[in-house]
């Protein structure tokens, strides 16, 4: 266990060959606060490839593209945009793919008007996939990329052990406080994954967390899994970044995604 001041980040590795390259790679280049943004403007641009909308940003500098698998506040949301922005900064080229076919969930979930259980039946897996899978088509066959690593936060994070499966294309992954991920899911990768989790998360508590502890750990797979004291479902993306604890949860889980990708990929 790592104590910083009052947040505590709790590290499960699955093998010591995993920690020494994830720590080791804190010390390079990446690890500039510079690279992650939390306001301005976006820097990428939409396309239409194949009937899906794409937030492309960051240019193609190395064989490794990244996936970005938004919650369910779609590529709309200014901040899943900014954080795609800043895995570009970091040196990959980044697709989000929009999967709500521009109408994500409202920014307020409490809306009367929103309809929770519909919105997630209208986005199924089998909804979703095709989407993701002409992302990855994009990436692969269009920008040349040779290896797919893909981030998901919330809604998207379930989705980066989906791709992480056999054949679906995806090489490596990363989850932040994932939601309805379903143990089959976790069973079923083929590549290394590492997950950022929020102790202050309702959807993944400490039993929930045990469960899918256990479930990377029988995969015999290269995985880590962190807690971030202090942070709440969402902390990935949306942090109260005035909030020190939830400023640092969401920019150590960006660098744990970004050094994952790197020792991994």
């Amino acid at each position: 266990m790592v104590k910083l001041g009052s947040l505590v980040a709790l590290w499960s590795i699955a093998s010591v060959g995993t920690a020494t390259l994830q720590y080791r790679s804190y010390g390079n280049a990446v690890s500039n606060g510079s690279i992650i943004r939390h306001d301005g403007d976006p820097v990428g641009k939409e396309k239409v490839f194949d009937g899906i909308n794409l937030y492309i940003t960051g240019e193609k500098t190395s064989d490794i593209a990244v996936l970005y698998l938004t919650d369910v506040f779609g590529i709309q949301l200014l901040e899943n945009k900014l954080l795609a922005d800043s895995f570009g900064r970091a040196g990959f080229l980044t697709v989000a793919p929009d999967l709500f076919d521009g109408e994500p969930a409202p920014v307020d979930l409490n809306d009367p008007n929103f309809n929770t259980t519909k919105f997630l039946e209208d986005h199924s897996p089998e909804v979703t996939d095709p989407k993701i899978a002409t992302a990855i088509d994009y990436l692969r066959n269009e920008s040349g990329a040779s290896k797919v690593a893909v981030t998901g936060y919330c809604f998207g994070g379930r989705y980066s052990f989906r791709f992480l499966a056999e054949g679906k294309g995806a090489d490596v992954g990363f989850a932040a406080h994932p939601s309805l991920l379903e143990d089959a899911e976790i069973t079923a990768i083929a590549g290394a994954v590492s997950v950022a989790a929020a102790d202050g998360d309702t959807l993944m508590p400490p039993a929930r967390r045990t469960e899918i502890e256990a479930a990377l750990l029988d995969t015999g797979l290269e995985y880590s899994f962190s807690l971030y004291g202090g942070t709440q479902h969402g902390f990935g993306v949306r942090a109260n970044v005035s909030d020190p604890k939830q400023k640092f949860g969401k920019e150590q889980a960006f660098f744990q995604a970004v050094t994952w990708f790197e020792s991994w990929a």
